[in-house]
């Protein structure tokens, strides 16, 4: 690992639901350590430890002021993350445009994006057995 090398990578920073909600608060301001510790349940020193981790990944950058350590959003890094999630979009577009083909079709589409090979049909009839009069 290289002196510039983080040593926490943005996957791991970001895997606490803890670590997302700070990144969600400090998204467009800068905030010292007591103002975030007000939104979570857990110690200061918890928070501090939150904070370190997203700033050994490089999603925070922290500055003194005065007495108080005061923490922003870098996003910079986050963009690693956006390129892993981009290849994953097209499962995505294709899961929800299936239920618009089908409504549309009145055909089921079924296959496989490995094989490359979908294939249409009409959904069966689903046959409903009178309820007896017991």
């Amino acid at each position: 690992m290289t002196a510039s090398s983080p040593k926490h990578d943005v996957f791991q920073a970001i895997a606490d639901p803890t670590r997302r909600g700070l990144l969600k608060l400090l998204a467009g301001r800068e905030l010292p350590v007591a103002a975030l510790c007000q939104h979570f349940p857990i110690s200061r020193t918890a928070v501090s430890k939150h904070l370190r981790i997203l700033s050994d990944a490089g999603l925070v950058k922290e500055r003194k002021s005065g007495r108080e350590t005061r923490y922003r959003l870098e996003p910079g890094p986050l963009q690693e993350l956006k390129r892993w999630l981009a290849f994953y979009e097209i499962f995505w577009d294709n899961r929800m445009a299936a239920p618009g083909r089908y409504v549309e079709s009145g055909t089921v589409e079924s296959g496989t994006v490995e094989s490359g090979t979908v294939e249409s049909r009409k959904p069966e009839a689903v046959q409903m057995k009178p309820e007896s009069g017991d």
